[in-house]
């Protein structure tokens, strides 16, 4: 049985509203009255996780910026991973052909030159809001990751130039199909869950994980068990075709699914 249960978020555990359904709560809960470790691995800022686990009740291992931090239950940092300065002052200080906003993280949050009040309903539960600031005149050595947001197509455009420009100083990954990252090099969810295994004394093949997007990747393929949405990027499901793929997140598809695993693990399981 898995010691370490991994979770993405949007898409995964949160319905299309962007909240917590109360199955899925109930579930987790579940899975720490079993003694199973809890972890959120995100794209979101640990300032907004710590408020919606306040808003959860839940104790979890938080893996924010797709893999740049890593923090206790108590709130320590058991990790950090930064942009490389360089790489960072070449990102915000250059004009790419894109029609893309910009955004820039660091520990003091989330960082953007123009209001886009769209992109704070994602956010209109936890209350996590941009700062609006000129982006050139931000400090490039504490930026964990930049993020581009747009038309899809426009960012595999994007993508190329970022790549062309950068090389290996970078990871590069789409968090959903309107949002392209710059990361740190050897930056993501995976690699930041097989630091927060080492830490608890497990390993990987101890690790379940669920996810939707192509930065669950590297997580979904390294743990003894990974499990994809059904809503998950087509591109996802293509480069792990052997993982198998459960319901929709808003039918709370991942609660459906360790409810069975809970209760009726010697039967064959079939999504919802």
């Amino acid at each position: 049985m898995a010691r370490l249960a991994a979770f993405d978020m949007d898409g995964t555990l949160l319905m299309p509203n962007h909240l917590l359904g109360d199955e899925t709560l109930s579930t987790l809960k579940r899975l720490r009255e079993r003694d199973i470790t809890l972890a959120f691995a995100t794209g979101r800022h640990v300032l907004e996780m710590r408020h919606l686990m306040g808003r959860f009740a839940l104790d979890a291992f938080l893996i924010t910026g797709n893999g740049t931090r890593i923090h206790s239950v108590e709130g320590d940092v058991l990790h950090r991973s930064d942009l490389d300065p360089e790489v960072a002052h070449r990102v915000l200080h250059t004009v790419w052909d894109t029609q893309a906003s910009i955004h820039a993280f660091n520990d003091s949050g989330w960082l953007t030159d123009k209001a886009i009040p769209e992109l704070l309903h994602a956010h209109v539960y936890s209350g996590f809001h941009y700062q609006l600031c000129d982006l050139k005149a931000l400090s490039a050595s504490d930026v964990t990751k930049i993020c581009f947001c747009g038309d899809h197509d426009d960012l595999v455009r994007l993508q190329v130039q970022l790549s062309e420009a950068l090389g290996e100083r970078a990871n590069l990954c789409f968090s959903a199909v309107d949002c392209l990252e710059v990361l740190p090099v050897g930056c993501n969810k995976g690699t930041a869950l097989s630091v927060l295994s080492g830490h608890l004394g497990m390993t990987m093949q101890d690790c379940m994980a669920f996810g939707d997007a192509m930065n669950d990747r590297e997580m979904l393929g390294l743990v003894g068990r990974g499990v994809i949405m059904g809503n998950a990027m087509a591109q996802l499901k293509a480069a792990l075709p052997h993982l198998p793929v459960i319901g929709h997140c808003q039918n709370q598809a991942v609660s459906h699914f360790l409810t069975h695993w809970l209760d009726t693990p010697h039967l064959p399981y079939s999504p919802e």
